[in-house]
């Protein structure tokens, strides 16, 4: 099935039901812009949205958005109560291993069986984490799509869950991916090819026109991670150790970290460590996107895992190039020494390497960053979570169309 996120299906006059699943273990998280930009304009255009998540913070400003424009939301966490399991994982466990409970999957069947949805969507941080949630609609033929953020090369499912993963993809009415190199690993760790797939684009929070003017330089040069502080896919690590190397000391050059997460202080601490505390600062998560890129230079990554980062996205559109390795998809919209510099791999060497090209050509990053801002108009949407709930939509609509060609 071929979807189109120009051309909207017409709509029908009568009122379509959507269910939207997400697997992020946090009160909120990144991955789920997408979703809760398609979710608000279905909802505002006059259709059903009932939203399942865990951690359903009421007072979260998402949730009350959500809420507002008439969505529901349930906490597959809070009823029935968890596992004694889950209970004792959520403490020993990082989030992102956290198993789903028994009672979820229950609970959320039982709920799919009462609504009858026209379609669900299942919106995952990895391409594994929203498998067993999704196999009783492969099982009991309810029609769903799913969304993948992100797919990593060091996980592979164990055999003993392999079948139930291929049936939740095959079975899929669709898969959204936000990089092709994520569609590509998917297919590769599935051993199968997904034919109803494609590649969408996540909604990001900065204007779409207009990039700003570059700060000045002659205090130095400063440079923004902007990403979750979590090594194990970031790789913040790699980019202290090449600070540390003895050329990076004697530059004017500082980064600053933007994002929370699990391990600041370790990276505080490792940055002490390594006696580089007076390049690096940690700013927090940071609501004002386009004030980061208003006095910073450039954008670096070091991501060894990917979907295809936001961060990057939003500094590219603000005019600003990027360092970073080729994780995910940033190759696919990163071009080296034309919007920026792509390290070879994840590594303390190859980021080095990028980063000494970088500094042999800052006088010229102005000029890099307006070819970035021009690049990203050119591969991103205007707006992506607009074009996502029109691709709901028309997916829905032609299921419908289908199961009504059927039933005559």
């Amino acid at each position: 099935m071929s979807l189109s996120a120009a051309a909207p299906a017409s709509e029908p006059a009568d009122t379509l039901c959507f269910v939207i699943v997400s697997t992020c273990p946090d009160a909120w998280g990144g991955s789920e812009e997408l979703w809760r930009g398609a979710a608000l304009h279905l909802a505002q255009a006059g259709h059903a949205v009932h939203i399942f998540k865990t951690h359903v913070q009421a007072t979260h400003p998402r949730i009350q958005e959500l809420r507002a424009a008439g969505c529901t939301l349930t906490d597959l966490l809070a009823w029935p109560r968890p596992t004694v399991l889950a209970r004792l994982s959520h403490r020993v466990l990082p989030a992102r291993w956290w198993p789903q409970p028994l009672e979820t999957e229950q609970l959320l069947s039982s709920a799919l069986q009462q609504l009858q949805p026209h379609l669900t969507l299942f919106s995952q941080g990895g391409n594994l984490d929203g498998v067993a949630l999704a196999q009783p609609c492969a099982q009991q033929g309810h029609p769903y799509a799913l969304v993948v953020q992100k797919a990593t090369e060091i996980f592979l499912v164990y055999d003993e869950g392999r079948q139930a993963m291929q049936q939740v993809y095959q079975a899929a009415q669709h898969c959204f991916f936000v990089s092709r190199h994520n569609l590509e690993l998917t297919q590769c760790q599935l051993g199968q090819r997904l034919p109803r797939a494609s590649v969408v684009s996540n909604p990001f929070n900065v204007p779409f026109a207009g990039e700003l003017p570059a700060p000045p330089a002659e205090a130095g040069y400063q440079l923004a991670c902007v990403a979750r502080l979590d090594i194990l896919d970031k790789g913040q690590d790699l980019l202290l150790h090449v600070l540390a190397r003895p050329h990076w000391r004697e530059r004017p050059l500082h980064i600053t970290f933007f994002g929370s997460g699990p391990q600041r202080q370790g990276l505080v601490e490792m940055a002490d460590f390594l006696e580089v505390s007076g390049q690096v600062s940690f700013a927090g998560q940071v609501a004002d996107v386009p004030g980061i890129w208003r006095t910073h230079h450039a954008l670096v990554l070091a991501s060894r895992y990917e979907g295809l980062p936001l961060a990057m996205v939003e500094a590219m559109l603000c005019g600003r190039p990027t360092i970073a390795a080729p994780a995910g998809g940033i190759a696919e919209l990163l071009i080296d020494d034309v919007t920026g510099f792509l390290a070879a791999a994840p590594t303390v060497d190859a980021l080095d390497e990028a980063l000494e090209r970088a500094w042999a050509r800052r006088a010229d990053w102005p000029q890099l960053g307006a070819q970035a801002a021009h690049h990203a108009r050119a591969s991103v949407p205007p707006d992506p979570a607009l074009d996502f709930g029109r691709q709901l939509l028309q997916l829905a609509h032609s299921l419908t169309s289908i199961s009504q060609a059927i039933s005559a």
